[in-house]
């Protein structure tokens, strides 16, 4: 084991964790960036926490606690794996790098932010293709069902059923499958995206549902830097803590406001909770309790039942 270069270590666990059906896509890039430091630094044998903290630290773009315990959360499956391989592996303290939930404040879209987003989008160019519907209708259905941007993008034809309105989402975040139901006005708007659709691709099973001119789904670099013409189009400015909107404040917007309907409705809030976070995909219930702190009103819903389970949760990790 310790003759192998760092980056072979890594190439080793990336495929070992996808043959469990791990996609490993944004913390494989982490891992080799990791793994680059070390062999350049010519560090031979196990893990130190001198490597680890050097690296966390080191080459973190912001000097700050929440960027380090980001960074160590990434790293550390890795060097657990590594750990139990070789106990001489060293797996340095949580401690060490700050707070885990340090999350900043998202930015909650109003109604017409959301419509002035699917509005900008219709406009693209160019016109007479299939872009400007591919992206409105994949925000607009992000913005219906809190998809996140990943899980849109890799939805097949097949995993859309638009006369039982309901999606198959496969192996996403927490590689689990899930059924996301969605309602009528939902169910229209992708009927009409269907038949657009059709001039430009094929409808097979495993075909891409949103797709680019090429018949193919966009790029993530690609739906990126669209969304940002997009914001900019729709002069929508950042409420949050972040310095632009973001695609993954649909999401937030979209568990926060279904909350806020729940407690005009007089629903059972907690049990309402659990039956979302299954439905949004949260590996833990108080990820969905910690989005509502995206809204003053809610802060009361979300302080104390987050804080409870976040500490259950703590005990047993």
């Amino acid at each position: 084991m310790s003759q192998l270069t760092m980056q072979a270590r890594v190439d080793a666990y990336l495929a070992d964790r996808r043959r469990l059906g791990f996609s490993l896509d944004s913390a494989a890039s982490a891992l080799r960036s990791f793994a680059h430091l070390a062999d350049v630094s010519g560090h031979c044998g196990p893990i130190t926490t001198t490597l680890v903290v050097s690296w966390v630290k080191g080459e973190a773009r912001n000097a700050v606690p929440a960027s380090w315990a980001r960074r160590f959360e990434v790293l550390r499956p890795f060097v657990e794996h590594e750990s139990r391989l070789d106990p001489a592996n060293e797996l340095p303290e949580r401690s060490m790098f700050g707070r885990r939930h340090q999350r900043r404040t998202p930015h909650i879209y109003t109604d017409q932010e959301i419509v002035a987003l699917l509005m900008a989008a219709r406009r693209l160019s160019p016109q007479h293709s299939i872009r400007p519907a591919t992206y409105e209708t994949m925000l607009g259905l992000i913005a219906a069902t809190g998809l996140r941007i990943s899980e849109a993008r890799k939805l097949r034809c097949g995993d859309v059923d638009i006369v039982g309105r309901c999606l198959t989402v496969r192996m996403t975040k927490f590689t689990k499958s899930r059924h996301v139901p969605f309602d009528a006005s939902t169910a229209a708007a992708l009927s009409r995206y269907v038949a657009i659709r059709g001039r430009y691709a094929p409808s097979d099973a495993d075909a891409s549902f949103f797709v680019g001119a090429s018949g193919h789904a966009p790029s993530k670099r690609q739906v990126h830097w669209t969304f940002q013409q997009l914001r900019r189009d729709a002069n929508i400015v950042a409420r949050g803590a972040y310095d632009e909107v973001r695609i993954h404040d649909l999401r937030h917007t979209f568990i926060c406001r279904r909350v806020q309907r729940w407690q005009a409705e007089g629903a059972d809030i907690d049990n309402a909770i659990a039956a979302l976070a299954t439905y949004v995909g949260h590996a833990k219930v108080s990820d969905t309790y910690w989005y509502l702190t995206g809204i003053p009103d809610l802060m009361a819903v979300a302080g104390s039942r987050f804080e409870a389970f976040a500490m259950a949760e703590c005990r047993h990790e």
